[in-house]
């Protein structure tokens, strides 16, 4: 009887953690999430908001001193094959090849959906790892599947909102304090958006103290998460390596809002963006076009998006 108890409660409880998981309202075959969004109408309305045609680049510069998540790193070599001793491949030139080692989520990266899951092992739209985190690469959920994203991008100057140049380490922002800030910069949040925090983080600490700038970070809290998800963005991105407040308030809950965002809602992340200039100069709804490298089953991918004002 007791056995029969022990099986019985265990397939009860497996049900259970198996009824938490919810297709995709894309389909159960979706691997893009709210890319989805993105249509042809979208586009042309969001190049509308183009009203000078000034460009800012959104990433950052990167090398092997660039602080990141460990234990990433990078190495860059420059060689010249076929080249020793005098040799040379054509008489007309000389050249350089690159090797790179190292890992794509650093600095200004692109979390795709494959990056983060729940304590089960499941990802977006009940995807098991187990079942396509191969050595080699995902074999679902790879970055090569999310499409071009252009669309309707605001900046939301929380610094501005707190009063202060930069937000400290551990300083987490409220929906509260989002909607007061869509309300007073005239920038709300609207369906198929990509919205981008700014804290004056990276502008404060990065190069001053980049390893201030690395242990900590602050961000959204989990509720702010929920509240983007509730209206329908495209990608949620930030001036800060990791969106997330860190260190969190609930230590049990750490980079909660990746789960939230990514996991359960299929809405990507922007880390590490560069928008120092846009706030400068006031820019702060624009046209963002992001255009990444297609590495078959990669999990991130770092990245230049373009703001267009």
């Amino acid at each position: 009887m007791r056995l029969f108890l022990t099986i019985f409660l265990s397939l009860f409880i497996l049900s259970l953690s198996a009824e938490e998981c919810e297709v995709s309202k894309w389909g159960s075959d979706d691997e893009i999430g709210n890319a989805n969004l993105i249509t042809h109408n979208s586009i042309l309305k969001a190049s509308k908001l183009i009203k000078t045609g000034k460009v800012y680049g959104l990433g950052i510069i990167i090398d092997a001193n660039t602080p990141a998540y460990p234990p990433r790193s990078l190495s860059l070599q420059v060689v010249q094959p076929n080249q020793q001793f005098g040799n040379q491949q054509s008489p007309n030139s000389t050249y350089n090849d690159d090797i790179f080692q190292g890992w794509f989520g650093i600095g200004s990266q692109l979390d795709g959906l494959g990056h983060l899951g729940g304590p089960d092992g499941t990802f977006y739209n009940c995807n098991k790892g187990k079942d396509f985190a191969q050595i080699d690469g995902l074999t679902k959920l790879g970055i090569e599947t999310v499409p071009p994203i252009v669309a309707r991008g605001i900046i939301l100057n929380m610094a501005n909102h707190f009063g202060v140049n930069y937000l400290d380490a551990g300083q987490s922002f409220s929906v509260e304090d989002v909607k007061a800030v869509e309300k007073k910069q005239g920038t709300p949040i609207k369906k198929g958006d990509v919205v981008i925090f700014h804290t004056g983080w990276t502008d404060a600490k990065l190069k001053s103290d980049p390893v201030a700038w690395g242990s900590g970070e602050p961000g959204q809290s989990p509720e702010v998460a929920e509240y983007l998800a509730s209206k329908q963005v495209v990608a949620v991105g930030a001036d800060t390596w990791g969106l997330d407040v860190i260190p969190p308030k609930d230590i049990n809950k750490a980079f909660q809002g990746h789960v939230i965002l990514l996991k359960e809602n299929g809405i990507y992340i922007l880390e590490t963006m560069n928008t120092g200039p846009l706030v400068k100069d006031g820019a702060l709804e624009f046209l963002f076009v992001l255009g990444h490298a297609k590495v078959r089953g990669a999990v991130q991918m770092f990245i230049n998006p373009i703001a267009i004002n």
